[in-house]
């Protein structure tokens, strides 16, 4: 199988070294070279990587890279087969153990976070700005007026896909760039994003990780969760304090 992942990083970092995984140096647009592909060549977003996080990465894959099955990985975050090894490095998937997955699924995903007691929408609120999911809502209503039903069901789940994280055949990942560049677009031309901190205006990478979802019940594609792993240590105690933080000071 012709597979490339391409693995969204702003600094140098460790990366696997099975050959479908395409290091990405997502908004190198004004930067120095970190050794990776950099995302501002050919047809590209790259300066706009502030605001669109590793979506520049995904972008470029869309218009430059050929191949039969495109996938995004984080520097940090990578899907596995599943393997409990104690060396992280290890557990990331390799070609040949995806090849597998691929021949009875067109795509991958990441396993879903489960919030308990937030539902997508109403954590992205405390999280970030509501609007930004307002005007989504909006522009939806008003370009794919079909989606709707599938948008406000998936904003009351508790459940959902996250971290921009998929492995496509060509197919669905040039229907799902085709569809979720249009909105976010649209949405950049409309939301007023000036007076957002660093961290919310990243807005249109966060609003794309809840529209994934959307996407793949409108459209009833079918595909599989996979296990990730972080290749850094994660506190979640603070995690959950800075959760429950934000719900509560929203």
């Amino acid at each position: 199988m012709d597979i490339k992942i391409i693995v969204a990083a702003h600094k140098p970092y460790r990366m696997p070294e099975d050959e479908m995984y395409l290091p990405v140096h997502v908004g190198a647009e004004g930067k120095e070279s970190i050794g990776f592909q950099p995302d501002n060549e050919g047809e590209n977003i790259s300066s706009k990587n502030p605001n669109y996080c590793e979506l520049t990465g995904m972008y470029w894959a869309w218009k430059n890279l050929k191949a039969d099955y495109v996938g995004l990985a984080h520097y940090r975050r990578h899907f596995t087969a599943g393997s409990r090894c104690r060396d992280k490095w290890a557990r990331i998937i390799t070609k040949k153990e995806l090849e597998k997955k691929l021949s009875q699924h067109d795509v991958l995903l990441p396993k879903p976070r489960n919030y308990l007691i937030e539902s997508t929408y109403s954590h992205y609120a405390h999280a970030h700005h509501a609007v930004d999911l307002d005007t989504a809502r909006e522009i939806i209503e008003e370009m794919y007026p079909e989606y709707i039903p599938a948008f406000d069901s998936a904003m009351k789940l508790t459940v959902g896909h996250r971290f921009n994280m998929f492995i496509m055949k060509r197919e669905y990942f040039e229907r799902w760039c085709e569809w979720i560049f249009s909105v976010l677009f649209e949405l950049e031309n409309r939301l007023d994003i000036s007076s957002y901190s660093r961290n919310d205006a990243r807005v249109f990478g966060f609003v794309a990780e809840r529209l994934i979802d959307v996407w793949l019940m409108t459209n009833k594609v079918k595909y599989c969760d996979m296990p990730y792993v972080f290749m850094e240590k994660q506190n979640w105690l603070i995690k959950g304090y800075d959760f429950l933080k934000r719900k509560l000071k929203k």
